[in-house]
């Protein structure tokens, strides 16, 4: 008879065939592989719309200062040419005038205008024009109350400044004629697309733009606010 308390013999596990091993590992490293380049990706997409934004930017600020340029030049002009002539206030006059329209003016180099410093500029305007000591003085306050419209109505265009009583219609009740203009038109030349391709890829400036595009001065900022 067999001895019962005889211990059972242990016999060694058999190891994984290598094929089977191997293909554990492979799999293993694709998916390791899969995660970086989703991480990857993820990254380099970050990395375009950061680099898209600053480009935007950047040429955001060289067009309102552009604009700038252009709002004071409009103001010197408008206050020699349409002011009275002789009058023995004119130089001080003109000196309000043309601080009270070059901070007004200022304003485009903002983001968003506020309805608060257009309403503060114009009681100052008010004010001026109620402490006027003669009746020509309607002449000169009717050039700058010309300006002064004219430089609102630029951010509007600009799509900086809305006043309080203009609200923006739900997307939903968005007009076929309104989408395709506010929405489609800006994107449908192919400059404006050019501009869109070149900062995608790094930031560009202004003088570039002008090489990419072929087009100088106001036609280029024509088409640069179309895109902002």
């Amino acid at each position: 008879m067999k001895d019962s308390g005889k211990k059972k013999e242990n016999f060694p596990e058999i190891p994984a065939a290598p094929e089977a091993q191997e293909m554990a590992e492979i799999k293993a490293i694709r998916e390791k592989l899969c995660d970086m380049h989703s991480d990857i990706k993820k990254v380099m997409e970050y990395s375009n719309r950061l680099r898209f934004e600053t480009a935007m930017e950047c040429s955001r600020q060289e067009y309102s200062n552009a604009v700038l340029s252009h709002l004071i030049e409009d103001i010197d002009t408008g206050l020699e040419r349409n002011m009275v002539k002789k009058c023995p206030e004119k130089e001080n006059c003109r000196s309000s005038f043309a601080a009270l329209l070059q901070s007004n003016a200022g304003l485009v180099k903002q983001g968003r205008v506020d309805e608060i410093p257009l309403s503060s500029n114009r009681e100052k305007l008010e004010e001026m024009k109620c402490g006027a000591p003669y009746s020509k003085c309607d002449q000169c306050f009717s050039e700058v109350s010309s300006l002064f419209t004219k430089q609102v109505n630029l951010m509007r265009s600009m799509r900086i400044y809305a006043s309080n009583q203009e609200q923006k219609p739900d997307i939903s009740a968005l007009e076929t004629g309104a989408l395709m203009r506010e929405v489609l038109e800006p994107v449908s030349n192919p400059q404006r697309l050019e501009i869109l391709r070149a900062v995608a890829f790094e930031t560009k400036s202004f003088s570039a733009f002008s090489e990419i595009t072929g087009l100088r001065g106001g036609n280029l900022l024509f088409h640069l606010q179309k895109l902002m």
